[in-house]
């Protein structure tokens, strides 16, 4: 990908939309208009980049242009350069279905123990490449992809409606989810460090072996 497109207009226009538990922003220059969860706070908005946060969940949108000169292999290897510096692991990779975009996704766990989603969606239609992080920490995988897949690109602007489900999880099964994940964390962890005393056990075994007399 390129350097981010630089035609974008700073300013987002916000609609509400006939579901009352959604926001509708559009990119106006672009007409692209995507749909989150309601309640969300504007903590940043530049020419190219937009980020969203909520109480348990942040949304950063950084759109560039497209280099033609690269292979499609480029949308995804970007992402796993990005998860690398954020220090992702049990990293996945896949594709997503959005109408007008083709699709590419990885989704792992942060450091902290929470959960986040990659996604290059690069337009059928124009040269616009817009770049989706989602970290959170209750909800889940459902509505993360719900926002991915409400991308569209189009006049009406009119995010992609099709499969909304706004499955939002209670915050009981959330916390339960995040504790279930912490004491994997924590076991794979004793795990490696049982592991690796063994090996230095057996390092000195074979040394004090070398040096017996």
């Amino acid at each position: 990908m390129r350097h981010p497109v630089a035609t974008i207009l700073l300013a987002l226009t916000l609609a509400w939309g006939l579901n009352a538990q959604a926001s509708v922003y559009t990119w106006s220059k672009h007409n692209l208009t995507f749909e989150v969860p309601d309640g969300g706070m504007v903590t940043y908005n530049t020419n190219t980049r937009f980020e969203v946060a909520w109480e348990d969940m942040v949304m950063t949108i950084q759109l560039y242009s497209k280099d033609k000169e690269n292979k499609k292999d480029v949308y995804k290897t970007s992402l796993e350069s990005l998860a690398m510096s954020y220090n992702m692991y049990d990293t996945k990779s896949g594709k997503i279905k959005v109408k007008g975009f083709d699709g590419y996704t990885l989704e792992g766990i942060m450091p902290d123990g929470s959960r986040c989603v990659l996604a290059n969606l690069v337009s059928k239609q124009s040269d616009l490449v817009v770049q989706i992080s989602t970290n959170y920490y209750y909800g889940n995988r459902e509505e993360v992809d719900d926002i991915i897949k409400s991308f569209a690109e189009n006049d009406q602007k009119q995010p992609n409606r099709e499969k909304r489900k706004q499955k939002v999880q209670s915050k009981d099964d959330a916390e339960k989810q995040a504790q279930k994940k912490l004491e994997e964390q924590r076991k794979r962890e004793a795990e490696l460090k049982k592991q690796q005393e063994e090996r230095e056990r057996e390092l000195r075994r074979r040394t004090e072996k070398i040096y017996e007399i």
